[in-house]
């Protein structure tokens, strides 16, 4: 009888607790995919875009000057 009653209330526990935790992530999963969170979302990547491309800019431009200085040398010691 006392180990029936026990099963039961083990059963019983493990099932409110894997409810509670199923309905907390369900919560925080359609938190991320409202509007404002969205769009926070959103404007962080393209934030983290403009910043690759002004790197990006950058390194093209610090290439191209030693490339520059490297054609501007060789005009010098040939001519």
């Amino acid at each position: 009888m006392f180990k029936r009653t026990r099963w039961m209330v083990v059963g019983y526990a493990a099932g409110v607790g894997t409810s509670a935790y199923a309905a907390i992530k369900a919560r925080q999963v359609a938190r991320r995919y409202t509007p404002p969170e969205i769009a926070q979302r959103a404007a962080g990547r393209a934030v983290a875009g403009v910043d690759l491309v002004r790197d990006a800019v950058a390194e093209g431009r610090a290439a191209m000057r030693e490339r520059e200085a490297e054609l501007k040398m060789r005009d010098s010691l040939t001519g």
